[in-house]
C-alpha cells in the first residue's frame, strides 16, 4: 500500500472515531473530515502527475548528452 493511501485509511479511521466521540456535528468531527479530503486531494494530484518518457528520464540523468541539448533562438 502506497504511503499516501496509508496515510488516507489512517484518517478515515479518525475522522469515524472523532465523530463517534464528539458527534456528527462537531468542529473536531469536521476538522477530521477535512483532513481526510486534503489527503484525498493530494493523492488525487499526484495521479495527475505524467510520468517521463525515457528520453525525459535520460536527460535527467545525462543533461551535457548532445540528445538533451536546448537551443535559445
Amino acid at each position: 500500500m502506497s504511503d499516501i493511501k496509508k496515510q488516507i485509511e489512517e484518517e478515515l479511521q479518525n475522522a469515524r472515531a472523532v465523530c463517534d466521540v464528539n458527534g456528527s456535528t462537531s468542529g473536531e468531527c469536521a476538522a477530521a473530515w477535512d483532513a481526510v479530503e486534503e489527503l484525498q486531494a493530494e493523492a488525487s494530484h499526484q495521479r495527475q502527475v505524467k510520468p517521463k518518457n525515457s528520453l525525459e528520464q535520460f536527460c535527467d540523468d545525462n543533461p551535457d548528452a548532445l540528445e538533451c541539448r536546448v537551443y535559445d533562438n
